[in-house]
């Protein structure tokens, strides 16, 4: 998907092999569930994105008004702005961001990184 603009719910739940480049994603709970998605200069805004996720990667990518993010999700991610709460990232994860207001581990294997840069 290139160039584009959505406002939904749930979006990309359980997808599988998606590329998103260059596109604005707004709406709660994104891509849970999904495996081998990347998101590549992108903006994403709402609650809870991106949890639950297998081979989630992030390239040069915005988060706004994003909380609970990644929660149980393995995810490679360079993030530009800086995301109000991370929760639970897997082991092998790692999630580069300028800030973050809270990290959440409360399950055994939520080791994944959380580097600020």
């Amino acid at each position: 998907m290139l160039h584009s603009e959505l406002d939904t719910k749930d979006a990309f739940w359980h997808a599988r092999h998606v590329l998103v480049r260059n596109s604005i994603v707004r709406g709660e709970y994104l891509g849970w569930y999904s495996e081998d998605v990347t998101f590549e200069n992108c903006l994403i805004e709402g609650t809870q994105p991106l949890c639950y996720c297998e081979g989630l990667t992030l390239v040069n990518c915005r988060m706004e008004g994003c909380d609970l993010a990644f929660e149980r999700s393995s995810v490679q991610a360079e993030i530009t702005t800086p995301v109000d709460s991370v929760k639970n990232p897997l082991a092998r994860s790692l999630i580069q961001l300028p800030a973050v207001g809270e990290v959440i581990r409360d399950i055994e294997g939520a080791t994944g990184k959380v580097q600020i840069v």
